[in-house]
């Protein structure tokens, strides 16, 4: 027998994360010209990094002979400040999702069990099944979370409960009270993870300062992170915050210097730049808007979003996502979310969002009047200004 044979059987039945495809990975496939791809399937910033992330992690990089701070001391103290907690109520991750599988190693084993919605991030079934603990499942609510129901699918061996808000790839979003109202039922034994990856894009009368709940739920666990609004994706930098009990625990099984110092100085430095945060923001709603306004256009239905993506039924996704990568657009199809009749459009610069929209209409247009589909000609990429000269 293989080694592999050995590997336990809750590892082999794992389906890998599928990351959205790189463009120069279409661009192999192809033939195409990486500078005429645009990518709008990994909800990542279309203006890039902060100029001040830019700086610090530029700086950062005369010291990489050396291991980066392990403890994050500065990343740490900047965070305590801005959010009004203690440092020990801090752990860093390499990217939320580092946090996530902090979560599912610290809290969860074969036995127990883990609860999640329908149609919310992957990571979540990935990171329970990983341990070997069993995954629940709970049927979605209007492409969200229902947290009635999600309450009532708590068993005894239930130690962790997943909620995205906003979700992702749907782009939901809970009000603020009803999952405090959640929080105030939840048993104490089972820690909630809030997950608020996309929170930055919500505009500002639904923002809610969550970390001053964790004086009162202390089983509570937020996670976030640097990719989106900050523009950080490529660095890898995120943090959940707790209570000291839960922290204590996740440090024990964080993995040393698990953030790199590029990432670590960046991160810092992003904290500072409330103009491009700003920008990012307003850029978003801009493009969201735009993104609505051309899918009605086109009578395709979305999913109203809070996020920086948006999910459109297009029927077909499948065939369709293969032509519009014929024609050096990529966008995110999320069958393996239980959404095959969806694409998840990340929102990209304006011309960006015009050529997908352009791209959608003719391949659409074609499919509609039964004309065969063959390789298409590729039109200049937009935003002739590229990301460095939009910074």
């Amino acid at each position: 027998m293989h080694c592999c044979d050995f590997s336990p059987p809750h590892v082999r039945a794992i389906a890998p994360y599928q990351p959205g495809k790189p463009i120069s990975e279409l661009a192999r496939e192809l033939g195409l010209n990486e500078a005429d791809i645009v990518k709008l399937a990994s909800n990542e910033n279309p203006l890039g990094p902060s100029p001040r992330a830019l700086a610090a992690a530029q700086d950062a990089l005369y010291d990489m002979a050396l291991y980066p701070d392990g403890a994050g001391f500065a990343l740490k103290t900047k965070l305590s400040e801005k959010l009004g907690v203690a440092a020990n109520q801090i752990v860093l991750g390499n990217g939320s999702n580092d946090v996530l599988d902090m979560v599912a190693r610290a809290f969860l084993a074969p036995g127990t069990s883990a609860v999640f919605a329908q149609h919310a991030f992957a990571v979540y079934p990935i990171a329970t099944q990983t341990v070997g603990a069993a995954g629940i499942a709970v049927a979605a609510k209007d492409y969200g979370h229902d947290l009635a129901a999600m309450r009532a699918a708590i068993r005894d061996d239930t130690r962790v409960l997943w909620i995205a808000n906003p979700n992702n790839p749907t782009g939901t979003f809970l009000p603020w009270a009803e999952i405090e109202a959640f929080l105030e039922t939840a048993p104490q034994q089972v820690l909630v993870v809030l997950d608020e990856a996309y929170g930055e894009y919500l505009p500002p009368a639904e923002r809610c300062d969550t970390a001053a709940w964790l004086a009162r739920f202390p089983n509570l666990l937020i996670s976030r992170t640097f990719s989106k609004a900050y523009g950080l994706a490529g660095l890898r930098a995120g943090y959940g915050l707790g209570s000291s009990a839960v922290i204590d625990l996740l440090n024990r099984v964080r993995h040393p210097f698990n953030v790199n110092a590029p990432a670590l100085a960046a991160a810092e430095a992003a904290l500072d730049d409330a103009d491009f945060l700003a920008r990012s923001y307003a850029l978003n709603a801009a493009g969201m808007a735009q993104l609505v306004a051309g899918l009605a256009e086109l009578k395709i239905e979305t999913v109203p979003s809070k996020g920086n993506f948006l999910m459109a039924k297009v029927g077909d996704a499948a065939r369709i996502n293969t032509e519009l990568l014929k024609r050096g657009v990529i966008v995110r199809p999320v069958a393996n979310y239980g959404l095959p009749e969806f694409l998840r459009v990340s929102v990209g610069l304006a011309g960006q969002n015009a050529r997908f929209l352009d791209a959608l209409s003719v391949v659409l247009a074609a499919l509609s009047e039964g004309v065969s589909l063959g390789a298409a000609a590729l039109e200049p990429r937009p935003d002739p200004c590229g990301r460095k000269a939009c910074l």
